[in-house]
């Protein structure tokens, strides 16, 4: 069975939207993946379909209703694999790293759950074990740009989706290494008075590989100085590695 990602979402037309394009597309009509985008106001029990009301406690805004959250779950799930996690796409979740999305694309699939207005109803979030996951620290109007990012991320990942670039994928910005991509340059080697590098046309491949990883830790360290501090804290557990010796 190809890994399945079901999306309950308000807005179920926005699916797969940029997905049915280029290597998340064509790996979908080849069936290296599957998607479903369920509208969650089918599941609504009244002729209004109403989805969400007001919060208890008062305040602005709306909160969508626990039922109507938990019955299309349910549905979800019965689309199967079971094994699928359901993860409520919110600000206030754990923040998406290349890890997890390794962790997420190696499993069966995904069930993706995008809030809309004030939120999800907590108890709902409770009662399932929902994974709560943010892809960043600012707020978007709903859950359906989150979850086509972390589709996105997921997909290039299955078998066969990359082609030939598979063996690059871990060279990649956020990669094993934890640092920030280095630069890359290509024809042609002048171009409006900036040169390329010597080094990148020296044919020196270990020279190469130095200088890309240098550029990769001078980045990192400019401009992502929590990633390099994770880094630093990981090595002084780990004893340090070869060229790059733990923080004191």
């Amino acid at each position: 069975m190809s890994w399945r990602a079901t999306v309950l979402t308000l807005f179920p037309e926005m699916f797969p939207g940029p997905l049915g394009h280029s290597l998340a597309g064509r790996a979908l009509r080849e069936g290296r993946w599957a998607l479903s985008a369920l509208d969650i106001r089918g599941f609504a029990a009244d002729r209004h379909r109403t989805v969400d009301d007001a919060p208890f406690g008062g305040g602005p805004g709306m909160v969508m209703r626990p039922d109507v959250v938990d019955a299309a779950c349910a549905a979800a799930l019965a689309e199967g694999p079971a094994e699928r996690p359901l993860i409520y796409l919110t600000p206030r979740g754990r923040l998406l790293d290349q890890a997890l999305v390794r962790d997420l694309a190696a499993g069966p699939g995904l069930i993706l759950l995008c809030g809309r207005y004030e939120g999800v109803d907590q108890r709902v979030v409770e009662a399932r074990g929902m994974i709560e996951l943010s892809i960043g620290d600012y707020v978007l109007s709903g859950g359906e740009p989150a979850a086509l990012v972390l589709l996105d991320a997921c997909v290039r990942l299955l078998p066969g989706v990359m082609g030939a670039g598979a063996a690059s994928a871990e060279e990649e910005s956020h990669g094993a290494a934890g640092l920030l991509e280095y630069p890359h340059y290509t024809r042609p080697a002048e171009w409006q008075g900036r040169r390329v590098p010597e080094v990148l046309l020296s044919g020196h491949h270990a020279e190469v590989a130095r200088w890309r990883r240098a550029e990769s830790e001078r980045i990192t360290r400019e401009r992502r100085p929590d990633l390099w501090s994770r880094r630093d804290r990981n090595d002084a557990a780990e004893g340090g590695i070869a060229g790059h010796p733990a923080a004191a």
